[in-house]
């Protein structure tokens, strides 16, 4: 790689491919940024899915939940794998990126007013828009630097361009922005297969899992803020802490399990082809959207509590319960492995049972009595695995 050093900083002349087997990679302060950028706009989608569910706007609010949050997630992941790929840390580079999180926070303050019109607008479209065509100019400039990729990064630097356009122009005709938004996602998705069957990007495995792995850090600790956050008002409007309590602890117990459920093992080996790249990147849409949806449902749990909500118990229970399951159902499908054959069922056993919890009226407590459950169970499954395996 072609490289020189200044006193500004580091500097590449030319943005050529990574080594997919380099040592010792991890994420930059560059990405951790991105990343942090990206809160305000998951933050921005679980305040919407949370007001929207405790007014009984469960559907309306759910469906606009998992438009913008696809858009956020695929501005990241677009950014992610390429970043692994072509990460030159060069002062374009530096400010493409910039460019990317000015279109992330654009996109952020469109959020509220779209979900309460459950139509697009300008800030939230053209945020994304900004965003994937400032991956487009990391695109060109990977094609003029890599010629046994050119094609491939034409091939993305087109599709994004075309569909970017395609975005802007729903705007104009938003009474079909439902089944444009359908189609359109499709081809966003596909864009990626299209293009890798040139010539594979070299992504790096150990990377891609760290960066996947810190933004579920991110979403989890935002699920936590959310559910402070209606914590703190229910106090501040003279509710009981009695009532909050049974919350506040399976709350906790919730949010434990699922740290602990998707740091289970490391997970960088499952990556072993393009096939399953493409189904584990793709598969973490429903990791990282059920597990902001839980801090959503917390919260709504907290306002059922205090009487501040339309909803009730079992509604409250119903809104935590089945992003658990969904995030449950999911880290069981990715993160599956034969060594863990002893352990394979537990996950959906679980997803199944944490379902049923709404019925008590109790739904957030005993998902959490089940989730801590199901951790204690695979680590003493486990560890009687490895003193066997021992002997």
């Amino acid at each position: 790689m072609s490289s020189s050093k200044s006193s500004s900083g580091r500097r590449l002349s030319r943005m050529v491919a990574r080594s997919p087997h380099e040592a010792h990679r991890a994420a930059t302060p560059l990405e951790l940024f991105f990343d942090l950028v990206f809160v305000v706009a998951i933050a921005q989608a679980a305040s919407g899915l949370h007001h929207a569910v405790a007014e009984l706007h469960a559907l309306d609010g759910l469906l606009g939940y998992l438009m913008v949050f696809f858009a956020i997630w695929w501005a990241w992941m677009a950014f992610t794998w390429f970043a692994s790929a072509y990460d030159c840390d060069d002062v374009a580079y530096r400010l493409l990126v910039f460019v990317q999180i000015a279109g992330a926070l654009l996109m952020a303050a469109g959020i509220t007013s779209m979900l309460e019109a459950r139509m697009p607008n300008i800030a939230t479209v053209g945020g994304y828009v900004i965003m994937r065509l400032a991956l487009v100019v990391q695109w060109l400039r990977a094609s003029a630097s890599d010629p046994g990729r050119r094609s491939t990064a034409r091939r993305y630097a087109l599709g994004i361009t075309i569909l970017q356009t395609a975005w802007a122009g729903m705007l104009l005709v938003p009474q079909y922005w439902l089944p444009g938004f359908l189609i359109l996602a499709a081809l966003d998705l596909s864009v990626p297969m299209w293009a890798e069957r040139s010539s594979p990007t070299p992504w790096h495995p150990h990377h891609i899992t760290e960066r996947y792995g810190l933004l579920t850090l991110i979403v989890l600790g935002e699920s936590i803020l959310s559910a402070n956050a209606a914590i703190q008002s229910a106090l501040a409007a003279g509710a009981a802490l009695s009532e909050l309590i049974p919350i506040i602890v399976g709350g906790l117990l919730i949010v434990y399990a699922m740290w602990w459920v998707y740091f289970d093992r490391p997970v960088h080996d499952l990556l072993t082809s393009m096939r399953k790249a493409f189904t584990w990147g793709y598969g973490h849409y429903f990791v990282f959207a059920s597990a902001a949806a839980v801090g959503a449902g917390l919260a709504v749990a907290v306002d059922a509590a205090t009487h501040t909500a339309k909803i009730g118990p079992v509604g409250a229970g119903v809104a935590v319960t089945v992003p658990v399951a969904t995030y449950l159902l999911s880290l069981w499908f990715l993160h599956d492995r034969p060594e863990y054959r002893q352990t394979r069922a537990y996950g959906p056993v679980a997803a199944v049972l944490v379902l049923l919890t709404p019925f008590t009226g109790h739904g957030v407590p005993l998902t959490g009595a089940i989730l801590a459950g199901l951790v204690a169970l695979k680590l003493f499954v486990y560890r009687n695995h490895v003193r066997d395996s021992v002997h």
